[in-house]
């Protein structure tokens, strides 16, 4: 047993301490919270940062896991997320390429440094620019990624607009990477503002935040940006530590690393629990994307979230599932109003169809090596979950729901419009119920 099960219950659990890029039953769980408490986190950013900090083993640099009150495997938890806020006031992102020779198989995992040998050797910053990442050992630079574009992005939360910015400016705000940034107290990472890269100057884009990566603690040890399909598939015997058998892969990961946008505030997301206490965790959080994140790496922000958590006693899954925000929901998928259901009434009163079928959205993630495989994915575990027949769900994601592309190259939304007994016989009618407004059609 994780010596935080037998403590109290707490009514809400206060996260200030982060992992080096490794999720897993390895770690010590915090907490635990209470069933139908909250979770309050500072998130670092996810990606560049870490990514250039040699130390970490995963591209991310997540909050460490809270242990929920009798959350048991084979259960689901259920996190509402109540709040979630940039801090940051800058960062920097763009299109990757790896330096070759500084990684054993995968430089988001097993980095060296080149001159001396050392494996994820301790680092330091030096100036600003590619060099700017030194080894602490010998003190040759040791970043084993490069930005083939990229660009340094301005934020103002407050009126959800942001603006990349030229050379002069990206100069200036890498000289003060603590005051922008606002990396948390106890993160690790280096700030990639320290990079100052600007290839794209003066594109103004919205601001919508959401958490590129939340859940549940897989039950193997792996690298926290890894916990999916696509990503985990560069895990399928690879030559570092944390290399696994597909099966092993496919059994253990949770799918935490969806980088779905519509994974933010309002929005519930339900997460399998293959762990005893569950292990909630979360981090990445972006300033804004689009579907698809089509550059590989969007605007990682320092930010902060808040979670209400539910245990769904019973509901095995094995990927997330997902109530987005009513705004968020493909426009086939979102629920009819009273008066279109009076419509619908009328028209099936016509023909002679009086049975009218009650129902809410929902949505499955899939992920997979590639687009193709992760829709396959979310389709299957919306079949195995539901016990509507394959060719069904077919159907009602092309009439009544969307394909969304979360993120390349495997990540997928499968939604579409669920019978509500099944929703019922699952224990989460109620939560969708309430996220939709639903009780005209009772």
């Amino acid at each position: 047993m994780n010596p935080t099960t037998a403590m109290a219950p707490e009514d809400v659990v206060r996260v200030t301490s982060f992992t080096r890029g490794v999720i897993g039953p390895s770690l010590t769980l915090l907490g635990p919270v209470k069933d139908g408490g909250r979770i309050v986190t500072g998130t670092p950013p996810g990606c560049w940062g870490p990514m250039i900090t040699p130390i970490f083993q995963g591209g991310h640099e997540v909050s460490q896991p809270v242990a929920v009150e009798n959350a048991e495997v084979g259960d689901a938890v259920a996190l509402k997320i109540e709040r979630c806020a940039v801090t940051s006031l800058a960062t920097s992102s763009g299109v990757m390429e790896f330096v070759e020779g500084r990684y054993l198989g995968d430089p988001f995992v097993a980095k060296r440094c080149t001159t001396c040998g050392t494996e994820s050797p301790p680092s330091h910053v030096e100036g600003t620019g590619d060099d700017a990442i030194r080894c602490n050992v010998c003190g040759a630079e040791v970043n084993a990624f490069r930005f083939s574009h990229g660009y340094v992005i301005v934020l103002d939360s407050e009126n959800r607009v942001s603006l990349t910015v030229d050379k002069d400016a990206a100069q200036r705000i890498a000289g003060m990477p603590d005051q922008l940034a606002r990396l948390p107290e106890l993160s690790e990472q280096h700030s990639i503002l320290s990079l100052a890269r600007s290839d794209l100057s003066g594109l103004a884009a919205h601001m919508q935040p959401f958490l590129g990566n939340i859940g549940t603690i897989p039950s193997v040890d792996m690298p926290d940006s890894h916990n999916a399909g696509d990503f985990g598939s560069f895990l399928v015997d690879a030559p570092h530590a944390f290399g696994m058998s597909r099966e092993t892969l496919e059994a253990n990961k949770t799918d935490g690393h969806m980088d779905t946008n519509s994974v933010r505030e309002g929005a519930i997301l339900i997460c399998p629990v293959k762990v005893p206490g569950a292990g909630v965790y979360m981090g990445d959080m972006h300033a804004q994307q689009g579907n698809g994140e089509i550059a590989g790496h969007a605007t990682d922000v320092a930010g902060e979230v808040e979670l209400n958590v539910q245990v769904i006693k019973g509901l095995k899954i094995d990927g997330p599932i997902l109530l987005q925000r009513p705004d968020d929901l493909p426009p086939m998928a979102r629920p009819m109003t009273a008066a279109q259901r009076a419509h619908v009434k009328a028209l099936g009163a016509r023909y002679g169809q009086h049975q009218i079928e009650e129902n809410a959205p929902i949505t499955f993630i899939g992920s997979a090596a590639n687009l193709n495989d992760a829709t396959k994915n979310g389709l299957q575990r919306a079949a195995d979950v539901t016990g509507l027949p394959y060719d069904e769900i077919l159907n009602r994601a092309t009439i009544a729901g969307s394909i969304e592309i979360s993120r390349l190259p495997g990540v997928v939304r499968v939604t579409f419009l669920c019978p509500m007994p099944i929703l019922e016989r699952l224990g989460i009618a109620q939560l969708a119920r309430a996220q939709y407004g639903l009780d005209h059609q009772a």
